[in-house]
């Protein structure tokens, strides 16, 4: 665990990081487009079903109140200016911070990994440029 003994640690360049990042979510990119189509649904059923209302005047939420209701929930932001005024309507809303929740733990962790193999010394990497020579 302690590396006070190593030479200089491989520090990893920004453009290692996010070759490695974008490697991790193009191996997710089905389960991410899944959750983006979950999403989507989720909107469709709140718009039709889920009774949105602005709170500042108790109308009707437009299509655009209700995609901004949705992204603000599934981001876990919440700020209370929409709310859903039916069961089903709160109910979605859970599933839509759900969702968020699992996307972004998603994109996170791809980051992660990215920094950690980025940080692997080069001949620890399986495909590192010095192989072959």
């Amino acid at each position: 665990m302690n590396d006070a003994g190593k030479d200089k640690a491989h520090a990893p360049r920004a453009r290692e990081i996010l070759l490695e990042s974008g490697k991790t979510i193009w191996y997710l990119r089905m389960l991410l487009a899944g959750l983006m189509i979950m999403f989507v649904i989720l909107t469709v059923l709140m718009f039709y079903f889920g009774g949105p209302v602005e709170t500042l005047n108790r109308t009707p939420s437009r299509p655009s109140e209700t995609l901004y209701f949705c992204a603000i929930t599934a981001l876990t932001i919440g700020y209370g200016d929409v709310v859903p005024t039916t069961a089903l309507g709160r109910i979605d809303a859970v599933l839509l911070g759900l969702i968020g929740v699992v996307f972004t733990g998603l994109i996170v962790a791809a980051f992660v990994r990215g920094v950690q193999e980025a940080s692997r010394e080069p001949r620890d990497r399986p495909h590192s440029d010095a192989i072959g020579n």
